[in-house]
């Protein structure tokens, strides 16, 4: 079933509505849908280089968007839907441990997650459900969704079809490298 979403995805970039769809994608991809918006942005920036900076802000733009939403659900939904199924598990005490921890890292949980390929969606959800500061969220969204965005668009407007291999196979794990060392060098200047 994924792989059958994923070619149905895919093959909305050739279409002549492929930049609402991109939107579109990116939208939902943020709060619910399991596809990163990647899978439209790279053909549709190989076939159009020109576009790619608009195609990156459009991306980033419906991201952040498409993670308001998410937000919100988490802001609404959590109390119908998680706190009795917490509640019945005894797992409650939990949920207020991390809720602390979120709230003085939060800003780092949402920028790690947009920038990985770590899901966006369960931390647009979850800054919702444990109160994370609005403006905080979306400010570490559109840091982080724009970065992902604008680099993706960016190595394919410098070097064309030939990266697009690095990019769906291990840009995603040198945002992760790049997030480990990052935070890894924070830890280091602290204790030192």
């Amino acid at each position: 079933m994924i792989r059958r979403l994923y070619d149905w995805t895919l093959s909305l970039a050739a279409g002549p509505r492929a930049p609402a769809a991109l939107g579109t994608v990116s939208f939902v991809e943020s709060s619910v849908f399991p596809i990163p918006p990647d899978i439209l942005l790279i053909p549709m920036v190989i076939a159009r280089r020109e576009k790619a900076w608009w195609y990156a802000l459009l991306c980033t733009l419906t991201s952040v968007a498409g993670g308001i939403l998410g937000y919100l659900i988490g802001l609404f939904l959590f109390e119908q839907v998680a706190v009795p199924i917490l509640t019945f598990y005894g797992k409650m005490g939990f949920v207020e441990e991390f809720k602390d921890i979120y709230h003085q890292y939060g800003w780092w949980f949402v920028f790690i997650a947009g920038l990985t390929p770590f899901p966006y969606k369960v931390i647009t959800i979850a800054s919702g459900a444990l109160g994370l500061s609005l403006p905080v969220f979306i400010a570490a969204s559109i840091v982080s969704r724009g970065i992902r965005f604008f680099v993706v668009a960016g190595l394919l407007y410098l070097f064309g079809p030939p990266i697009r291999d690095f990019i769906e196979k291990r840009l995603g794990l040198m945002f992760t490298i790049f997030v480990v060392l990052l935070v890894g060098g924070f830890v280091v200047l602290r204790y030192i």
